[in-house]
Parts: C-alpha cells; sequence; structure tokens
C-alpha cells in the first residue's frame, strides 16, 4: 500500500519551482508518490504551469517518490512525443515515473483548441497512441499504419531506464466498463466517480476482483484511488483508507483541491506525511 499526492498544474500550483519543492517536502515526509495534473483550460483558473517541465523539476529535486502526470489526456498530445519526453524524465529520475493516460474529460481543453471533440473517437485514438508508445519503448524500429496515425521507421533510443517499460496507468470513469477494461490491457486503473463522491470498499472491492480475474499482464496490477483526508481526524483517515486497502486498493492518491485549500494548509497537510494505517 502507498501513498501520494496529487496537486493541480494551474492556480496557485501553477509554478513548476513550487511544484519540485511541494514535491521535495512530500518526499521528505515520507509520501511515496507526487503526481502533477495536465490541463490547459480548467474553467476560471488562470497561471498554468507545464507538467512535463514541471515533472523534470521535480525529478532532480527528488531521489525516491515516484512521480508522473495523472493523467495526462493522449489524444491532445503526439504519442510519440509524450513517448520521448516519458523516456526522458524516466531515465532524469532514476526509473521513477508512472504514466497516468485517459481520453480527456474536459471538453473545453479540446474545443478551445480545435482537437477532437468526440469521447469514442478519442477513445480509440488513446488505445492507437498507447500502442505507438509501447512500440516505441521497445527502442525497436517499427512502422505502424492506423486510422488515426501512421509512423514509418521510427525508433526510440535509449530505452526507458524501467524495462520492459514505464508502467502505464488508464483513467476512467467508474463503473463505465470501456476505460477499465482497457485498463487491464496495461498496469494500472486510476478510476474516479461520475460525481466527483468518495470511493466505498465495496466498489473498490469489485474492481479488485474483476483486475484479478481478467488482467493480462500476470504481474502486479495497480489500483489508485483519489480523495481527500482534509479536516479528518487521524483516527478517521485511518479506519476508511485502511479499509480501501482491505477491499484491494494499492495507491492511496491525497488530491490538493485547486480551491478549498490555501497553499499553507496544502504545505502542512503535506508535513503531516500519509495516514499510518500500520
Amino acid at each position: 500500500m502507498k501513498f501520494a499526492l496529487n496537486a493541480p498544474n494551474f492556480g496557485e500550483y501553477g509554478d513548476a519551482r513550487l511544484l519540485a519543492g511541494l514535491a521535495r517536502e512530500a518526499e521528505e515526509s515520507g509520501w511515496d508518490g507526487f503526481f502533477v495534473w495536465d490541463h490547459i483550460a480548467w474553467s476560471g483558473a488562470e497561471n498554468y504551469a507545464d507538467p512535463w517541465i514541471s515533472l523534470a523539476a521535480i525529478a532532480v529535486n527528488t531521489t525516491r517518490i515516484k512521480i508522473g502526470p495523472m493523467v495526462t489526456p493522449l489524444p491532445r498530445r503526439r504519442p510519440w512525443k509524450v513517448a520521448h519526453e516519458a523516456v526522458t524524465l524516466d531515465r532524469l529520475s532514476g526509473g521513477r515515473v508512472i504514466l497516468g493516460v485517459g481520453i480527456g474529460g474536459r471538453e473545453r481543453e479540446f474545443d478551445f483548441f480545435g482537437e477532437e471533440p468526440d469521447a469514442k473517437r478519442r477513445a480509440a485514438m488513446l488505445d492507437e497512441g498507447l500502442e505507438i508508445l509501447a512500440k516505441m519503448w521497445s527502442a525497436e524500429p517499427f512502422t505502424h499504419k492506423g486510422e488515426h496515425y501512421e509512423i514509418t521507421d521510427a525508433r526510440l533510443t535509449p530505452p526507458p531506464t524501467q524495462r520492459p517499460r514505464i508502467p502505464v496507468w488508464v483513467a476512467g470513469t467508474w463503473p463505465r466498463k470501456g476505460p477499465f477494461s482497457r485498463s487491464l490491457r496495461w498496469d494500472g486503473y486510476a478510476p474516479v466517480t461520475a460525481d466527483a463522491s468518495p470511493f466505498t470498499p465495496e466498489e473498490v472491492a469489485e474492481i479488485s476482483t474483476l483486475a484479478s480475474e481478467r488482467h493480462e499482464g500476470g504481474e502486479l496490477f495497480d489500483i489508485r484511488i483519489p480523495g481527500s483526508t482534509n479536516g479528518e481526524n487521524p483516527d478517521e483517515s485511518r479506519r476508511r483508507i485502511s479499509r480501501l486497502a482491505e477491499a484491494g486498493m494499492t495507491w492511496w492518491d491525497e488530491t490538493l483541491p485547486p480551491s478549498g485549500m490555501s497553499l499553507d494548509e496544502a504545505r502542512e497537510r503535506i508535513s503531516l506525511g500519509p495516514p499510518d494505517i500500520g
């Protein structure tokens, strides 16, 4: 069972140097991961920091914790560029990257910039893009001709530090089965609920049972559950997270919300460290 922090890349957090400092504080306080949002048009938000440049700053300011975008909407990015960025970050960090991906849930971030508006087409782009990532990370030459992307005689070297490749967690709204089924071809599932309500142990147990029956990889399959313990007493947090862990959660992802929590309050939450569940 591991514990991460999840920080926005805009508003008070929209500064790469600040995010790197928070990540260092998180590492010193016993957290296992520090993940960064990937948004470019959050309603009402200003002061955006590029997540990949921020993650590079985080990589050189930490030595132990896992890092990565949580999540990057692969259909509004070029998969070969993400492949290069992820490998560079993985090697810079000494093999600490986890890549969170999804189709993108903020329609304005596609509409505003003339990107693909249809969710079903974006889902197909995600599947094809993930296939390209895996091929590029193999460091072997390949050609790809698909519905959305065409690549001729590409080869990416050096490969990632992590072998056979960088772990990929697929995001999706639970209980929609499409994103969950996609995640089972990779390394983990990063679900959210449609109404942003907290996950119950029963929901996590269902996810865990289905994953154990269907996961294609044979390796550990991570289940990352987002949430907040802000305002809870330690005993309450311990009980809630223990129940989720017993149900099959492998990562608790503590959200630092873009509103309703000041930066000083976020620092205080970070300094307290992850909940002690024994």
